[in-house]
Formats: C-alpha cells, structure tokens, sequence
C-alpha cells in the first residue's frame, strides 16, 4: 500500500508542474490577446463592438451585491448595451436595489423583468427565459449576481469574441477569483477556487481546448443560442453554465476566455453549509464528466503526500515527499491564484492549504456517493444532469448567493 500511495503522490506532484506550465502558457496567450488589443485601440485599427444585454437573474439581496451593479454600469465600452434584471416575486429584496441602481445610473438602460412562472426545476434558468424577449442585442451576456468587474469588462469580453480561431466564436466565458466573508469556511472556499479549481481549468485548456463555461460570464452571440435551441433545453439542468458552453462548443463554435478575471463573493458560511455546497459541486461534476471526475484524483497531490507519509509511518522518504508537494502546491497557488487572477487573499492563506486540501479530498471521495443535492433552498435529486425536485427545504447558513448558478 505505501508504494501505491508515493506513487499517488509522485503523480499529485507531476499533476502540480503540469498545471503550473498551463498558467505559464495562458500568460503568454494573455500577453498575446492585450498586445492585439492595443494595436486595435490605435487610430483606423478598432473594429465594431457588438452590442450587448447583460442578463442578471435574482434571488434575494447578499451583501455585495450592489457594489457589483454599479461595476456593471461603469463600463468604458464603445457600443451600446443594457443591463436586464429579472425576479420571480416583485417581493424580492433585489428589486430594490434594482430601482436604486436605476436612479444611481440613469444613462444606463436599466430593464427589471417580473418572472413569476416556474418552467423547470431549475429556477434560475426558468428566470432568464422570461428575461430573454426583452433583450435587445446581437451578445447575450449572463452572469451571476454578484459578479464584480472593472470597467474593461465589455470591452475585454468583446475583443475575445474578434480573436482569431479555426471556429467561429460563438461564447466567451471568464476565470474569477473568490471574495471571502468572514469565516474560516469562506475562506477555504475562495483559496480552493483561485488555486485548485481554476489551475485544472487551465490545465485543461492546454489539454484539450475550452469546451465548457462558468456562470461568472456566459456571453453567447444570439445566432449561436438560437442554433442550439435556446436556454429552454436547459430548465432542468443543474450544471446550466456547463451545458450551455458544451452545446455550443458541439455545435460547431469555438468558446474562449476573456483576459479578465472577475470577482465572486463567497458566502459566510459555517461548517454545513460548506459541505452541502462542496458537495454539490462534486456530484454536479461527477454526474457531468464521471470520468474526468475520477481522474481528479491525482489533482490531490498534498492530500496523497499527506496519506502516504501517515500510511509510511512517517519515514524520511515520505517527509521529503510530502516537502516537495508543499512547496509544488504553493509555487502553483502563487502562479495562477496570485499571479493570473489577481487574488490577494492567496499569499496570506497558503499556510491553510494543507488543511483545505486534506478536507477537499475527503468532499471528493463523497462526491462518489449520492445523488441528493441541496440548492437555492430547495432538495433535489441529481440524474444525468437533470434536476428533479424534492420539495421545499430550510437552507443551511450561507449555502450559496442570491442568482449563482454555482
């Protein structure tokens, strides 16, 4: 059993250098996309930017969410766009932070929807499907409620629509980090997100390609939505954001990432509510990619090197490669946490990955079992990524945002 697990963790290591190389070569691809974007911006070299509707369906009021409104009315962006909210009770607390926005901002074309009708499980999905008739554009453009962008944000996700491809671009999607608040919970979340999660989507990137999507931005060009039948084969999926990048990906359209990382908040969770929400993530991936999913195994680099040196009795061997995972896994965390995304909350963190990661291996082995999910306050049960609903439960304490397809 010890060799098997220093071989885990010697192939935990390797996973680590690997995902390390696919920062290194989105760097050079980032370089690459801003030097294009400049030489655009200079006299006679701009071409047309598309006009865009910025889809943001609600459900109740977290604390950041205003600051990400305002974010989205302060775009430098040179063609037209709107921003559309949809509720589906005119009761819900957003909508007054709709009207303040509207008031804050009257320049903006500011649109809320009442979508009162419930066309599948997936509530958030059935919001944006009576949000769509009012919008206006040529670029459908979702994201959650509390996405926090800069003012490049448009204009960054338009240029990687013009960035050339052997596929048209039919979707853009975003990296993000996680904003914590306030528990140790919180924090594990947000330090999982900026140096274990998004380090496999880049890793990922290099291997394959971008054949899926994050609900931090699903920006879609509305000939390629319609050729894959809207968002209504959607309304029973969980993994909403995956599926559609998937759909649009096998439907002929290439999907990129845009040069900015937005910003998430993480919900200030307590010890059941991150588990629940764990959890949810990985049945959610298990059911979408069962292979893929076991194949993470090997992304637990720390965690092997911890098992193998308690299974070794400690020895000298397994120290030293428990050493060397530390030290891969925090030149990783730096690389893409810190250095890509811009995620201050890294460097101060990296003492806790030890313990993040032992408890996310633990969350992955449960994502195995199970296909009863809690999300958005309701229960439901998980089969081939269609929802079916349970009924009505009390959600966990910070359980997840207001609108997160997440």
């Amino acid at each position: 059993m010890a060799i098997g697990t220093m071989l885990l963790a010697v192939a935990g290591i390797g996973y680590y250098f690997a995902a390390i190389l696919a920062g290194f070569i989105y760097k050079l691809d980032l370089r690459a996309g801003i030097r294009a974007a400049r030489r655009e911006a200079q006299p006679g070299g701009k071409k047309q930017q598309p006009t865009v509707s910025i889809l943001k369906p609600l459900k109740g009021l977290d604390p950041s969410m205003r600051e990400a409104f305002r974010s989205h009315c302060r775009q430098e962006y040179g063609a037209e766009y709107e921003l559309i909210f949809g509720v589906a009770s005119l009761d819900d607390p957003a909508v007054a932070a709709v009207e303040e926005l509207k008031s804050e901002f009257p320049l903006v074309r500011i649109t809320l929807v009442h979508a009162p009708e419930r066309l599948g499980a997936n509530g958030k999905v059935s919001t944006l499907l009576q949000m769509l008739p009012v919008a206006r554009h040529e670029v459908i453009l979702i994201n959650d409620s509390d996405i926090l962008v800069s003012p490049h944000y448009l204009e960054r996700v338009a240029a990687a629509f013009a960035r050339a491809d052997k596929r048209p671009v039919g979707m853009v999607t975003a990296l993000y980090r996680g904003r914590p608040h306030g528990t140790i919970w919180s924090r594990l979340e947000a330090l999982g997100i900026a140096t274990d999660f998004q380090p496999s989507v880049l890793l990922s990137r290099m291997v394959e390609g971008v054949k899926y999507a994050f609900g931090s931005t699903l920006a879609v060009r509305r000939e390629a939505l319609e050729k894959i039948g809207g968002l209504k084969p959607l309304v029973n999926h969980l993994a909403d954001d995956y599926e559609l990048g998937k759909r649009i990906y096998d439907a002929g359209y290439a999907v990129h990432i845009c040069t900015e990382a937005v910003e998430t908040g993480i919900a200030a969770y307590g010890l059941g509510g991150f588990v629940s929400h764990q959890l949810r993530w990985a049945r959610t991936v298990r059911d979408a990619r069962p292979v893929g999913y076991a194949g993470l195994l090997v992304s637990h680099g720390l965690a092997l090197a911890m098992l193998n040196a308690v299974v070794s009795g400690f020895s000298l061997d397994a120290i030293f490669l428990f050493v060397m995972s530390f030290f891969a896994r925090v030149a990783l965390a730096m690389e893409v946490g810190a250095g890509i995304l811009g995620d201050h909350e890294v460097l101060p963190g990296l003492l806790l990955l030890p313990l993040r990661d032992g408890l996310h291996f633990l969350l992955w082995c449960g994502g195995f079992f199970g296909r009863r999910i809690h999300w958005r306050g309701e229960e439901f049960v998980l089969r081939k990524g269609v929802l079916e609903r349970q009924g009505a439960v009390i959600m966990a304490q910070g359980t997840g945002g207001a609108g997160k397809s997440n």
